[in-house]
């Protein structure tokens, strides 16, 4: 059975790939590289379709691939979707979950909450997130990212 511990940790993991992600922004080619590594390692495009709903998106709201998310965390000259500004190269200086609450199962695992990312300034952007996460020889990867931000009824 999975643990909270084990998908809390994975949110950790996540929460310091996305910073470090964004520290290595003048840095492209390590960037790339490290993000490549990031995807591989935190989500699970190599078992099967990962459901990739980001934040900033508007033309091409889902994301199925590797190269889709790629684009949508670094952007860059040869980026898949034209409307990608490279969201983790913002940068962040932290990422904080709050879960609301968690599916466990044998070998898949739920979270749902809010996520806070906090910018050089000190101020902190609340989004709404699940994700969905399969075990895949014993670590935990996302197959389902949905992310958005909270209702605002003045737009």
């Amino acid at each position: 059975m999975i643990t909270k511990q084990q998908v809390i940790k994975a949110q950790q993991l996540w929460a310091d790939g996305v910073v470090k992600i964004g520290s290595l922004r003048e840095s492209r080619k390590e960037c790339e590289n490290f993000t490549s590594d990031f995807l591989d390692n935190r989500y699970a495009f190599e078992a099967g379709p990962v459901l990739f709903k980001p934040t900033k998106c508007q033309e091409v709201q889902f994301r199925s691939t590797k190269s889709d998310a790629i684009s949508y965390f670094i952007a860059g000259d040869d980026r898949s979707c034209s409307e990608d500004k490279g969201f983790a190269i913002q940068p962040w200086t932290n990422v904080r979950f709050e879960n609301t609450d968690f599916i466990l199962e044998e070998s898949r695992a739920i979270a749902m909450g809010n996520y806070y990312f906090t910018d050089l300034d000190g101020n902190e952007a609340k989004v709404e997130y699940s994700f969905g996460y399969k075990l895949i020889d014993g670590t935990l990867k996302i197959d389902l990212h949905h992310s958005s931000f909270p209702y605002n009824p003045d737009v």
